[in-house]
């Protein structure tokens, strides 16, 4: 005979409708589709955007800060950053001031495109918003901004 305990299907369903990290990742998901669909025919994922976008900044910011910016380790930025660095769109240096450290720059090309993604990025964010006009996006992004 097994003692081995089985878990009612009822706990998933209790998980899939208050599990606030399924209900983000989900969304997450579902927003990131939608960003990547509407970057399609300028070559860039919203992830690449969103990357892009954080190193259009007066002073070239290090690895470590673009990574804290996009909430992502070390290791996974600097694998994201290798296409964008092939593709001309960035340059990575070495820190004057800390040889161990790399300072990102955004190259002519990257911000050529950053310029004709914003307005894919505005329309695609304007119909989202669109959506949820009647539940405050301002609000929502604020809730979000607490758990992060």
């Amino acid at each position: 005979m097994s003692n081995r305990k089985i878990l009612p299907f009822e706990a998933t369903h209790h998980v899939r409708d208050h599990c606030l990290c399924l209900a983000v990742q989900r969304t997450a998901r579902a927003l990131a589709r939608r960003f990547d669909d509407a970057m399609r025919p300028i070559d860039l994922t919203h992830g690449q955007f969103s990357l892009l976008m954080s190193l259009n900044r007066p002073e070239p910011p290090s690895i470590g800060e673009v990574a804290q910016f996009l909430a992502m380790d070390r290791t996974t930025l600097t694998a994201n950053l290798k296409p964008l660095e092939r593709r001309g769109l960035i340059k990575v240096t070495v820190d004057s001031r800390d040889r161990r450290s790399r300072r990102l720059t955004l190259t002519a090309a990257g911000h050529a495109l950053l310029i004709e993604a914003l307005p894919t990025w505005k329309k695609t964010h304007a119909e989202i918003d669109k959506l949820l006009l009647d539940q405050k996006p301002d609000h929502l992004r604020q809730i979000l901004a607490l758990l992060s």
